[in-house]
């Protein structure tokens, strides 16, 4: 019988490309307020931090994203915002 990761369930911070950013956000303040608020045992701290620091590099990568689609923007003769397209090597630089 294959064992499951304790990590692994709704919570699962693998499985978090499709949360939105305010959801993510969410979860990393609820798993602070835990943290700080409770005497858990270390394995559950050193669980529950990891799982933070992985919902933070998500928060962080999607406003790096966000910060690059502003960036890009640009008015087009109406007067409209359209977003205009990154250089290649301007891409993996600005996820940097």
């Amino acid at each position: 019988m294959a064992s499951t990761p304790k990590n692994a369930g709704p919570n699962n911070p693998a499985k978090a490309e499709g949360v939105s950013f305010e959801e993510a956000l969410k979860k990393l303040e609820t798993i602070v307020e835990r943290m700080e608020s409770e005497e858990l045992p270390l394995e559950t701290l050193l669980a529950k931090y990891e799982e933070g620091a992985q919902l933070a590099k998500l928060c962080q990568q999607k406003l790096a994203e966000a910060e690059v689609k502003i960036q890009q923007l640009e008015k087009n003769a109406a007067g409209e915002l359209k977003l205009k397209p990154l250089p290649a090597g301007e891409i993996s630089e600005a996820q940097a």
